[in-house]
């Protein structure tokens, strides 16, 4: 069993797809930032807000002794606060589709880049059937 997965490790598909983890990882994070840091607040300022994060709908009562601001997501979430962060999900929505397009944009270019040249159809010949009586005719002579 230890040699089958070292062979299955070994192979150069595994290794390719390791790599494309770990730099579509780093590229995860680009997204994330290109999302959180320049196109959300932009599209918070339009809809009246800086920070989608702030749209939420809190489920349950706040903690005793929390002393901090009842309008910060972050920190009502990390005080166990039950939340219903609908402005969260509307920013990891917003990420998908921005990593989902630049992705389409890295494949369609590459596929531009890569375009394999189209084959050439052979002229179509005479079939197997047509040959051997043919073949046969000539013998016949």
């Amino acid at each position: 069993m230890l040699q089958e997965f070292k062979a299955f490790i070994a192979r150069g598909n595994v290794l390719d797809l390791a790599v494309a983890v770990i730099i579509g990882a780093a590229f995860a994070t680009i997204t994330t930032s290109l999302t959180e840091d320049i196109i959300m607040p932009v599209v918070g300022a339009i809809f009246g807000g800086a920070d989608f994060s702030s749209y939420f709908i809190m489920l349950g009562p706040v903690p005793e002794g929390y002393a901090g601001s009842l309008n910060d997501y972050a920190a009502l979430k990390k005080a166990g606060v039950p939340l219903f962060g609908y402005g969260q999900f509307i920013t990891v929505i917003i990420n998908f589709v921005i990593l989902a397009f630049i992705i389409f944009l890295i494949v369609r270019t590459a596929n531009k880049l890569f375009k394999k040249p189209e084959e050439t159809v052979a002229p179509k010949g005479p079939s197997e059937v047509e040959l051997l009586a043919e073949i046969r005719d000539l013998l016949k002579k």
